[in-house]
């Protein structure tokens, strides 16, 4: 098994170097301080300039590049953030040369002199630094060495502009190299390379992949698990979807993990659960081939098993009870669910209520039909209907499904029983609905107005 705790870019330089062989007299004259000092910069500079310059045909650039990003890689934090503003602050466009070269297209009167002018144009406008990112598309293992460095670059932007305009151009170059139509979308299973396998372990996001017993539960014969690669980083999963083949909507995520369980004949199965959507790639955060995951895995699912008819999702509310517990004393109850509280907790029901929040396991072993129950399930139908940031739903995961064209189909009180469940979902998880034939529908009508496709039920609790 690997290190779980192994730091991304020891990893990266670990497999940069292997790969990378650049000889010790090239190495030495790399060094640089961890903390990228003022003393070394006009040396980077210099590294930098000569890979812009591409003298010596595209073996002397790639060994260039390759120098350049492992002095990258072997920087400490406060070395990497001067590396990266360095590159935003003294290699965005040459503003002066733009200027000059719109002042002469304004002149142009022959049209073959706009041509001209328009190409010198475009050519100015591209930041010189989007010229060095490039060549690390020749490398092995550079596309990934550029998603990495995206990825540490994020955190870093803030408010800092030339940052942001930095990451601007990194975003613009990984979203023409992962295009969708570029990815290769597989089935993973038990007999896919065992480095595939730990990176699925290791990437999961939504329910722990807690040994290799239980990866190999979720791809027994009634599982199926797809994932978007590139074939520049043929190993590496870019976003994976796992599914369960069951009959009928699952209510709780515990009996589709239950190792133990009985395991049907995919042929026999009428539902394909999508439960656990993990995005694998920090550096990829506004990339958009996420959206067209589930539509090719049910289009898949559909060919190969047609006796599947209904596909839906059982997925967390990550933003459900940290909303509740941030409204506070202005969250409105019902006449009748303040009559059921103070049943239970005297002459305060709000009060009672916000601290049956921080205590909402122990509640539901004493109590599992509890009367929190219905003013939970009608306060989460509301928030994932109502509570929007602008036109979109507030909670991320509900605005990913209706942006692809689910609709809200159920929600489901104590689905999710472990201590991340309670913690971000007060237990509960929700069903979207995959219909084929709305699918289109459902998005045009969310996204062009943010109207909200939900079952009839859905809609009928979250009116009280």
């Amino acid at each position: 098994m690997f290190d779980r705790d192994e730091p991304l870019w020891d990893r990266t330089l670990r497999r940069i170097r292997q790969i990378w062989p650049l000889g010790e007299q090239a190495a030495r004259k790399n060094l640089v301080a961890p903390s990228l000092p003022d003393s070394d910069l006009p040396g980077l500079r210099r590294r930098i300039d000569a890979c812009l310059e591409g003298r010596g045909g595209d073996v002397s650039a790639r060994t260039r590049a390759a120098l350049l990003g492992e002095t990258y890689l072997t920087l400490d934090p406060g070395g990497r953030r001067r590396f990266l503003e360095l590159l935003a602050r003294e290699y965005d466009v040459d503003d002066e040369a733009v200027e000059k070269a719109a002042t002469i297209r304004l002149q142009c009167t022959d049209e073959e002199e706009r041509r001209r002018s328009n190409r010198d144009l475009r050519r100015l406008l591209e930041p010189r630094r989007t010229i060095l990112l490039r060549q690390f598309n020749g490398l092995q293992e550079g596309v990934k060495f550029l998603v990495d460095l995206r990825a540490e670059l994020l955190p870093m932007v803030g408010d800092d502009s030339a940052l942001r305009s930095l990451d601007q151009d990194l975003l613009a170059l990984l979203s023409s190299w992962f295009d969708v139509g570029f990815l290769d979308l597989q089935r993973i299973t038990w007999e896919t390379p065992a480095i595939i396998l730990e990176n699925l372990i290791k990437y999961e996001a939504v329910h722990a992949i807690t040994s290799w017993r239980d990866l190999k539960h979720r791809l027994r014969q009634d599982r199926r698990c797809f994932a978007y690669f590139h074939p520049r980083m043929p190993r590496e999963p870019l976003i994976f979807v796992e599914v369960a083949l069951v009959n009928g909507i699952a209510d709780n995520i515990h009996d589709l993990l239950d190792e133990s369980g009985p395991t049907l004949s995919p042929t026999a199965a009428d539902c394909a659960i999508f439960y656990s959507i993990s995005n694998c790639q920090a550096g990829l955060a506004g990339v958009p081939f996420g959206n067209f995951l589930i539509k090719n895995v049910v289009k898949d699912l559909s060919d190969k098993l047609p006796n599947l008819k209904t596909f839906s999702t059982l997925s967390p509310i990550p933003g459900f009870l940290p909303y509740l517990r941030a409204q506070g004393e202005t969250l409105q109850l019902t006449e009748k669910e303040e009559r059921s509280l103070k049943e239970q907790g005297g002459d305060k029901p709000g009060e009672f209520f916000l601290r049956s929040l921080y205590n909402l396991e122990e509640h539901f072993q004493s109590e599992p039909q509890s009367p929190l129950k219905p003013i939970l399930t009608r306060l989460c139908c509301d928030y994932l209907l109502n509570v929007k940031r602008g036109r979109q739903a507030h909670d991320r995961v509900c605005h990913f499904h209706l942006s692809n064209g689910a609709r809200i189909e159920r929600v489901n009180w104590g689905a999710d029983r472990s201590a991340k469940g309670w913690q971000q979902s007060a237990g509960m998880m929700v069903n979207y609905l995959y219909q084929l034939s709305h699918i289109e529908k459902n998005h045009e009508s969310y996204t062009g107005s943010g109207e909200v496709a939900c079952s009839t039920a859905v809609a009928r609790l979250a009116r009280g």
